[in-house]
């Protein structure tokens, strides 16, 4: 049976479950095709109940057996759940289902893994394995039994007894269903301990299979830093005698938060030097904290009804990128995190898929796990911060952990400790949770009489369902650097909370330079005439980094956009501020390798279509292939040193510091094939002793049209480890010519190791199928009918990955009239498959109401 037909969901029909659950036991007998469930759950009755019906959730599930109270019952059923008429006061249900672990292909609820159970509840997966009320704002307590014949068994808390054939787990900790988990399998633990600030000894797991050993050390290490920042930082001390980790093969997501008991997906814990590149460890590392970092954010503290998902996931975003900025680089990691932002992001919120970080409505609630909601939430967060300063800010944490611990909370309790801390009216800062779209930020410059002056004005574009809408709170972070580069005034919060308001500086002896927008205080596009002599100097001069490099890509993107429509040459003043930057040895390695970097192709046609120029695919892919030429043909006489200076002689480490040289390294190689054909890179390629060269090589070689021989030996060399597997994949499609994108990517899914069914697998090919603008967006079509075709198959198996993967479609109105008539075609053929999921329903409806 498929899933009914799509209903919409509104915030405003909020009404809180009439009941309190007061403690819940489980029984898993666990069976491949027949896994049987006991559940018995102690309910009461609220007294000021608003709705006393009662309803359980459960789809997909055999009803065996029902009791209240020991008496056999007779429940009403459906497809979405179970009612029944229950006792006035405290009584305690029961039942006894079957499910089928074994051909749950959807990855939610429990499911099995190559032999392994595994359960992921979040959002909505716990009623795929017994009748229960299903949402974050019922929270209980846990005591689960797993009977069977497997090494391993485990689920949430602590360990309370074990024997042949059954482990027993006790959560004390109140917790929503989504939270719950289950792992069974042959798996072997690498195991620590770690010691909490009040001296608990803490027992530390990371499960994994048999073979994956040698893959476990880095995440471990990450588990325990992390542990320690949240102490050192936030006064986040570990609740529970264990911490366990587990990597899963099949997993829809990277990772879940399940309290004591964290899922991950393999891709996301597993590495050693050999089979993960410095951006993987960075990832895991990433990865690991913010799972971690939710046991008090997301965990102890959650969020009241799925609206309020930013709550939990903006914040810990914010969370793990403050810790990756402390124990790496700050600025790069603001200006990777920007770079996602304005990749992933701006679109959605220029789109049919634009919603509010809190949305006021959902069809399927799957489809919310977003950039706008993680990422766009994580930028409110820091935005707060900024406004109300490190002190209150620190201070606000210490109260929402006080007030709320236990409870299921809003963005509404979330913001009135800050305001109880500050004494601020925060009520206009809380249209960043409801109004979506990328506010505007003109900006206009005045010089008179030694004073200096910004008139800013907002402007938040319409969206869908969201019309006029009001100014925003904006926290713009403004410096001014004088005449020879000094900084003549230091940077301060401009707060813009009006459709157009001047702020003025006095006593200057010259007119400045403004450095607007400092470190990205604001998720907003920044509309500032500025001439190519600022933004050089501002790149020259800027003492704020993220405006360093921001003016280095606004001259790239400048130089890119008139090579597209003007056909004009490479400018030199953005050649020269990149060979400046390189030539900077006091400049962290990781810092210079992002001024390689130049805007992506999907970046730059939103850009033309933002100034109503439409498109074209192949003119923005032949304009970045020509500027990277001349990149290298500019920097030919520094390529050699630079790619000598940043070799690393000491033994591997994915620490800050060599893996910014190793960035760095592998920038100057892309620039240097491209000049001596690959002669460097073949060399390079073949004594590699770690994944990041050896694939950096590869990388290099494949853009030069070369490395086949490499790749071959490559797929030799790896075929039985999955995750690097997958790397392989992608590299071939992503690096593709146009003209070959659709040839190769459907090559690679008639390869025999394309397990389609395996969400990293699948993303690794029809992924960067959609990420390779000029090769998705060919004028044949070919590439949009792949894609669908593909998504077509897989949604009846699995309807989260498929509906995540329709976003590829969602900028299609930007294209030629032809483009959107091919996209429309395979987009209202996807529509009409019988039986599609709600998942992809609602985003395909989406992007066709375009």
């Amino acid at each position: 049976m498929r899933d009914a037909a799509p209903q919409t969901i509104y915030l405003k029909d909020y009404t809180p479950f009439g009941f309190d659950v007061l403690e819940v036991h489980l029984i898993f007998d666990l069976a491949p095709n027949a896994t049987r469930i006991t559940s018995r759950i102690r309910f009461t009755a609220k007294p000021d109940a608003e709705n006393r019906d009662f309803f359980l959730h459960g789809e997909q599930l055999k009803l065996i057996r029902a009791k209240i109270d020991g008496e056999e019952i007779t429940p009403t059923l459906t497809e979405t759940g179970l009612t029944c008429e229950v006792p006035e006061g405290d009584f305690t249900f029961e039942a006894e289902v079957e499910i089928d672990p074994a051909n749950n292909t959807a990855l939610e609820g429990l499911y099995m893994s190559n032999g392994m159970y595994c359960t992921q509840c979040e959002a909505e997966g716990f009623r795929k394995i017994t009748y229960y009320p299903d949402r974050p704002d019922v929270m209980s307590t846990f005591t689960v039994r797993v009977n069977g014949d497997l090494p391993v068994l485990l689920s949430n808390g602590n360990p309370v007894d074990q024997g042949e054939g059954f482990a027993e787990w006790h959560d004390p900790w109140p917790k929503p269903a989504y939270l719950f988990a289950l792992v069974a399998g042959d798996l072997v633990a690498h195991s620590d301990h770690f010691t909490t600030i009040s001296g608990r000894e803490v027992d530390l797991n990371l499960y994994v299979r048999p073979g994956d050993e040698g893959k476990c050390a880095f995440g471990m290490e990450a588990l325990k830093k992390s542990m320690k920042w949240d102490e050192d930082v936030y006064g986040r001390e570990y609740d529970l005698d264990v911490f366990n980790i587990v990597a899963v093969d099949d997993f829809n997501m990277g990772a879940m938060e399940n309290k004591g008991l964290n899922v991950f997906n393999s891709s996301a814990v597993l590495a050693s030097p050999e089979t993960a590149t410095d951006g993987n460890f960075e990832r895991i590392e990433a990865i690991i904290a913010h799972e971690y970092f939710h046991n008090w954010t997301g965990n102890r503290i959650t969020c009241r009804d799925w609206f309020q998902l930013c709550l939990k996931e903006g914040l810990t975003v914010f969370r793990d990128a403050q810790f990756t900025s402390d124990v790496r680089s700050a600025p790069v990691k603001r200006i990777g995190d920007v770079i996602d932002l304005r990749a992933r992001q701006f679109p959605e919120d220029n789109g049919p898929l634009a919603h509010p970080v809190r949305p006021e409505s959902f069809q399927e609630i799957n489809n919310f796990y977003t950039a706008t909601v993680y990422e766009k939430g994580a930028e409110v967060i820091g935005m707060l911060k900024r406004l109300v300063g490190d002190q209150a800010y620190a201070e606000a944490l210490d109260l929402y952990f006080a007030r709320h611990d236990g409870q299921a909370c809003t963005i509404e309790d979330w913001l009135k400790v800050f305001e109880d801390v500050t004494d601020r009216d925060l009520s206009q800062f809380k249209l960043w949770y409801s109004q979506a779209g990328t506010p505007r930020v003109k900006v206009e410059e005045g010089w008179s009489d030694g004073t200096y002056s910004l008139t800013l004005s907002q402007n938040i574009p319409d969206t869908p369902g969201q019309l006029g809408k009001q100014p925003m709170h904006i926290p713009v972070a403004v410096g001014l650097l004088g005449p020879n580069g000094d900084e003549v005034r230091e940077t301060q919060t401009l707060e813009l909370t009006e459709a157009r308001q001047s702020f003025s500086f006095d006593g200057l002896a010259a007119k400045p330079t403004a450095s607007i927008l400092r470190e990205f205080s604001a998720p907003v596009i920044l509309e500032h005439d500025v001439s190519r002599d600022e933004q050089a100097f501002l790149l020259a001069h800027d003492t704020d980094p993220f405006n360093r490099w921001s003016a280095a890509r606004d001259l790239a993107t400048q130089t890119l956009l008139a090579m597209i429509t003007e056909n004009a040459a490479p400018h030199a003043d953005y050649l020269d501020g990149v060979l400046s930057v390189l030539r900077d040895d006091d400049l962290d390695p990781a810092y210079r390798a992002l001024m390689l970097w130049l805007p992506t192709q999907s970046e730059l046609a939103g850009m033309l279509a933002d100034r109503g120029v439409t498109p074209d695919p192949m003119a923005i892919w032949t304009a970045g292939e020509t500027l990277r030429q001349a990149m290298a043909q500019h920097a030919q006489d520094l390529l050699p040193r630079l790619h000598s200076q940043m070799k690393v002689d000491a033994t591997y480490r994915p620490d800050a510091e060599q893996s910014g040289k190793r960035s760095l390294g592998s920038g100057v190689l892309f620039l240097t094939t491209r000049l001596d054909g690959g002669t460097l890179a073949k060399r390079e390629y073949a004594k590699a002793d770690n994944m990041t060269l050896q694939l950096a090589a590869l990388n290099a070689l494949l853009r030069a049209g070369q490395g086949q021989e490499e790749l071959a030996g490559f797929y030799s060399q790896w075929q039985a480890d999955r995750l690097v597997i997958d790397k392989w994949f992608g590299l071939q499609v992503s690096l593709a010519d146009p003209d070959q994108t659709c040839i190769v990517a459907q090559k690679l899914t008639e390869h025999p190791d394309f397990h389609w069914k395996t969400p990293n697998r699948f993303r690794s090919v029809l992924g960067p199928l959609a990420m390779n603008h000029a090769g998705f967006h060919h004028a044949d079509g070919k590439s949009y009918e792949l894609l669908a075709d593909w998504l077509m198959r897989l949604d009846p198996v699995n309807p989260q990955t498929t509906a995540r993967m329709c976003s590829a479609f969602q900028t299609w109105k930007r294209y030629d009239a032809d483009r959107q008539a091919l996209i429309r075609v395979q987009l209202e053929r996807i529509a009409a498959t019988p039986d599609l999921s709600r998942d992809t329903t609602e985003m395909i409806s989406r992007i066709l109401d375009a």
